[in-house]
């Protein structure tokens, strides 16, 4: 279980990475906070799908991209 935990979290950082956001920013963009995205990212969170929603969003991609890896 925490390895797709883990997965999911550095795929994100990865695409914030790309586009060259902080946390904070992809936070503020997907309206989630901070320390919310910190511990998505670490693989330290249950991430909902609607919280994967907004942040794929915020990140102006979508699913396939997202899983395409």
């Amino acid at each position: 279980m925490d390895d797709i935990r883990k997965k999911v979290g550095n795929r994100i950082k990865e695409l914030r990475n790309n586009i060259g956001i902080s946390q904070e920013q992809l936070g503020f963009k997907a309206d989630l906070d901070r320390t919310y995205i910190n511990s998505v990212e670490a693989g330290r969170r249950n991430i909902s799908v609607v919280a994967l929603e907004k942040i794929i969003k915020a990140l102006d991609t979508d699913f396939e991209e997202f899983f395409k890896k």
